[in-house]
């Protein structure tokens, strides 16, 4: 009998009407990723458009399993999810010129370790803004000209520029850390990820605007 060559490959008895559809596609993730040790684990459990079961299960089979790169993975997974006192993770900080998102009450950055205010290069700076060392001497150069100043945006603002949004201080939360209170604040905007890569969430933002990061300022009252 002679074969059709254009029903080659199809099933027998097959119709168009019961043929399985595919799967619908995952929605677009925005331009930036998941932290780096989230990819990792996410990319060693398994690139699969089914992320929510089978990504979890597939990180806990392999930190069962073993294996030095995963395992590490999936500690720095567990610091970040608690990287700061009184902010347990479900949003990422806001970039902050130092690492921890410490600001001061308008939104400028500060060291996280002594509260000194920095500027967006991560160096501390007197009251006029200078660059300055440690012991608030000036920075020169190999001249011994002073160093240049440089900008010093608020925390907020400065993921609204580099992420394409337009920054909001709505609401805030409080906890009590060393001693003192800490006021946390959510960096709001109209926004559908957040800066971890996860879906946003309205936390304490207001008029349907959502979390893109977060920040903390620690204040002097006591607690």
């Amino acid at each position: 009998m002679l074969r059709d060559p254009s029903n080659e490959g199809a099933a027998p008895f097959a119709s168009e009407s019961v043929r399985r559809t595919a799967a619908p596609a995952e929605p677009p993730r925005p331009p930036w990723s998941a932290p780096p040790s989230r990819r990792l684990s996410e990319t060693v459990a398994g690139a699969t458009s089914r992320r929510g079961f089978l990504a979890r299960a597939g990180r806990l089979l392999l930190a069962v399993s073993g294996g030095g790169v995963v395992a590490a993975a999936l500690r720095a997974q567990k610091a970040e999810a608690y990287h700061f006192c009184g902010h347990i993770y479900t949003t990422g900080s806001c970039p902050h010129p130092t690492g921890l998102p410490r600001i001061d009450r308008a939104g400028f950055p500060l060291r996280a370790a002594d509260g000194h205010p920095v500027d967006d290069l991560g160096r501390p700076v007197d009251r006029l803004g200078r660059p300055v060392d440690d012991k608030g001497r000036l920075l020169r150069d190999p001249d011994g000209n002073p160093l240049p100043p440089a900008t010093r945006t608020r925390v907020c603002q400065a993921a609204a520029r580099d992420f394409g949004f337009r920054a909001y201080h709505d609401g805030a939360w409080y906890r009590c850390c060393g001693g003192h209170v800490r006021k946390l604040i959510d960096c709001c905007g109209y926004v559908r990820y957040r800066i971890n890569g996860d879906y946003a969430l309205t936390g304490y933002c207001y008029r349907g605007r959502k979390v893109f990061c977060v920040m903390y300022y620690d204040t002097k009252t006591r607690c």
